[in-house]
């Protein structure tokens, strides 16, 4: 039957956990520190500065001047200079010497050696307040993904012996009963054990419509309950809950770097000696060649020159940029594995989709038991309800539903799952078939049907190698199935639609959404071989499924997107990116979200090296000042940063 009994195994991703990198994780922890505290020490040396310079300029004070005047610009210097003097002799230890600490470091201890005070200090101080300015940037970007952390509850009451108790979720045994007030959040996975119940799911989906449960479904951690007392017995550990599962998710999200986040990386560690000689070629190489050369002079062009070339807005607001990105993401109920899958998504031409459970419910429901006269109907759903019991399709859950509670008297032997066919067993010796008409023409049974002509899905059963008859069983297209497909169009995304069901089926779905290609009758190789074909015109392809099944097609393509992330542990193992609350819409989005976090990006890269440049060739000939400098490096670092934040306040 369609895709109907395939198991997907894990897809193993390789995730580059990097060590510490300077370029990226400098100083930007703020832990709990409140904004007067990080700015306090630029506060001081703003005053000092402000000082020395009325000092100098303005009362023109007579015993300001020598050894005192030095110790007052140290004294100002200090409170900003010194905590990135610190991280420039640690990334000096560390191996890293060419760092923006040293640029830094060198730059503003070379202004004091030439005598320019004032102007070392404010280079230490703008750069100081722009590290601070980047710091409370790089924590509101995180706040979306960290908000994540405080959806799980740590205590929750457990009723022993009937009386309520209180204890750490961690400790709760699977099978312990959960008692859960109206307000409060689930701590555990588990199953209903009241009537019903009424549950915020927006912590797990981003969607804050009341979701009602009844006795018996499954309900998770990060759940609000809504209404009356509700009692959940514990099915899952705590450790293995599916919100544990996304939170370790997004918490590991950032080690998946994008490719231009790498590039910049390695950029800045080749282009910051290259600065470094730069500067020492401008200091002393015009000895050579110009008549009244002065050293002090010269050394000053190098010092600006040094200030200009700091990487540090490149290498900030590039992953700032990709922050926002995966948070925009987590608060849509989109979980991205790595800034890597947000650039392929914003670059991706072709989405080829799954039908069931993708753009359909996936809840199929038996339309038409159809079965031969000489048997007795009964008797054969009978076996069937006990075949298919074998199986988690939702073609085999609508059986149940209509049959009812399997018949454990029934004895299967040899249960076998035929990928792409259907099922097999033994019962007395006898054989029986469920599943597609393939799956007769596999075995030579011989029908009077021609299913090509029907709409609906069809069960062929057959029994002691002779066709007993057939089950239709439809399903609905999902609401917004239709804009997902009228979007991705607007996009300039091309549409595919891959199934294993028969291709009457397939191709009404097809023509009601608007879906450019569609094939039925598909085996999971024929799947790999369409996506093959696509790929072998040089372009790519996001593959969207339920993350169950189609593995070999998801490890084809170059990002696999499974749709609903809670019903399947499998889903959040497998895919790249995965679509909490099964809405078919949220793929065009996050397309979209690939597609605004890669423009923010690369605006980002041209603003910072075009005013760089400008202003590092102005350095070297002379005509730009200590003042120019902090502009092209702190005021290109906020523009950027201002820029990168942009995407957190997008509505998407």
């Amino acid at each position: 039957m369609e895709e109907c009994c395939s198991t997907k195994p894990k897809k193993e991703h390789q995730h580059h956990h990097e060590g510490h990198d300077h370029d990226h994780d400098h100083s930007h922890d703020t832990g709990d520190q409140s904004g007067f505290r990080m700015f306090l020490p630029a506060i001081i040396s703003f005053g000092l500065l402000l000082i020395g310079i009325a000092l100098d300029h303005f009362i023109k004070a007579e015993w300001f001047t020598g050894w005192i005047r030095l110790v007052w610009y140290l004294i100002a210097y200090i409170p900003v200079g010194l905590p990135v003097l610190k991280e420039a002799f640690e990334s000096i230890k560390n191996g890293d010497v060419f760092s923006e600490f040293f640029l830094m470091g060198i730059a503003t201890v070379g202004a004091f050696a030439i005598g320019e005070y004032p102007e070392g200090v404010a280079v230490m101080l703008f750069y100081s307040v722009g590290e601070v300015f980047q710091a409370m940037a790089v924590t509101r970007a995180k706040s979306n993904i960290k908000s994540l952390l405080d959806q799980r509850p740590d205590e929750v009451t457990v009723l022993k012996d009937g009386k309520p108790q209180i204890m750490k979720a961690e400790k709760v045994n699977i099978g312990d009963i959960i008692q859960l007030k109206s307000g409060e959040k689930l701590g555990l996975d588990g199953e209903l054990l009241s009537e019903t119940a009424s549950f915020n799911t927006s912590a797990l989906t981003g969607e804050s419509k009341p979701d009602t449960k009844t006795k018996g479904e499954t309900v998770l951690a990060g759940m609000i309950n809504l209404n009356t007392v509700s009692e959940v017995k514990v099915t899952t550990a705590y450790k293995d809950s599916k919100l544990s599962k996304i939170l370790e998710l997004v918490q590991n999200a950032t080690a998946q770097k994008a490719p231009t986040e790498l590039f910049i990386r390695k950029f800045a560690k080749i282009y910051t000696p290259i600065v470094v000689f730069l500067a020492i070629g401008i200091t002393f190489i015009p000895y050579l060649f110009v008549e009244e050369y002065q050293f002090r002079a010269w050394l000053y062009r190098a010092l600006v020159f040094l200030v200009i070339s700091c990487p540090c807005a490149l290498v900030i607001s590039i992953p700032l940029g990709y922050f926002g990105g995966i948070g925009a993401g987590s608060r849509n109920g989109i979980l991205f594995k790595g800034s890597n899958f947000l650039d392929i998504l914003a670059n991706v031409q072709n989405v080829v989709m799954d039908k069931t459970g993708t753009m359909t419910e996936g809840v199929f429901k038996v339309q038409e038991v159809n079965f031969n006269d000489e048997c007795n109907t009964d008797d054969i759903l009978k076996l069937v309800n006990a075949l298919e019991s074998k199986s988690s399709h939702p073609v085999a859950t609508a059986i149940h539903q209509y049959v009812g509670e399997v018949d454990h008297s029934v004895i299967l032997e040899n249960v076998e799952e035929i990928a792409g066919y259907g099922l097999k067993a033994s019962i007395n010796g006898k054989e029986l078939l469920v599943g597609n008409f393939k799956l007769m023409d596999k075995f030579s049974i011989k029908y009077d049907v021609q299913p090509e002509n029907m709409v609906y899905t069809l069960i062929a059963v057959a029994y002691d190698k002779k066709f007993v008859g057939y089950l239709t069983i439809a399903d609905s297209i999902k609401t917004d199935a239709q804009l997902t497909i009228s979007k991705l169009r607007s996009l300039g995304v091309k549409t595919t639609m891959l199934s294993g069901d028969k291709s009457s089926v397939v191709k009404h779905v097809a023509d009601t959404l608007g879906i450019q290609n569609a094939y039925g009758d598909l085996l999971p190789e024929d799947k790999v071989n369409k996506v093959k074909e696509i790929k072998a015109k040089n372009q790519t392809v996001a593959f969207v499924g339920d993350g169950v099944n189609d593995a070999p097609v998801v490890a084809l393509s170059d990002v696999g997107i499974a749709m609903g992330g809670l019903g399947s542990d499998a889903t959040i193992e497998t895919a790249d990116v995965v679509i909490q609350d099964d809405m078919p819409s949220k793929i065009p989005m996050a397309i979209n979200i690939g597609k605004q976090t890669k423009k923010i990006v690369w605006q980002n890269i041209i603003l910072a090296f075009s005013i760089k440049a400008v202003v590092l060739i102005l350095g070297a000939g002379g005509l730009a000042t200590m003042w120019e400098a902090v502009f092209a490096d702190v005021g290109v670092a906020l523009l950027a940063i201002l820029n990168a934040v942009r995407i957190q306040r997008m509505k998407f």
